[in-house]
């Protein structure tokens, strides 16, 4: 099965929420946490994580907190993700040479390489943007803006 982790979901709620804000919107943890009803503790962690990824910025001070570093649409899934959990590999061999002790006798490298190549351009094409506007905080959904295939 193939799936992000629970933190990085968290991580990519949290974007959104910054994305459906007006441009340039300061929230703080609590602020986020209340906006997402996610724990205050996890959404502090996920805000210093996304701040270190150079996808947040953080501002000091009384009216301090996190703002996105970039435009919505200038920031990809892919990014995100890879922010997050490091690179996005689908199976040993795809992460390097050296990383498959099978890789000597395996015939299923290049396939795989397509494979994990064509999830990255997928993930590359979606942005924050798309996510934001696909779906707002009441649920509806609009037509997507990406194409996956």
């Amino acid at each position: 099965m193939l799936r992000i982790s629970k933190l990085t979901d968290y991580g990519i709620v949290l974007l959104v929420h910054f994305a459906r804000e007006d441009e340039g919107c300061v929230l703080n943890a609590r602020e986020m946490a209340e906006a997402t009803e996610l724990p205050l503790p996890v959404v502090s962690k996920m805000l210093k994580s996304l701040s270190g990824a150079d996808l947040l910025v953080s501002q000091r001070g009384a009216r301090g907190g996190y703002q996105l570093a970039r435009a919505p649409g200038r920031v990809s899934v892919a990014e995100i993700i890879e922010a997050l959990e490091g690179p996005i590999v689908l199976m040993e061999c795809v992460g390097g040479a050296g990383e498959c002790g099978q890789e000597s006798h395996c015939d299923l490298q290049t396939p795989w390489h397509r494979i994990n190549q064509a999830i990255q351009t997928t993930l590359r094409k979606v942005t924050l943007a798309d996510l934001a506007q696909d779906g707002g905080p009441t649920g509806a959904t609009h037509t997507p803006t990406f194409a996956l295939a």
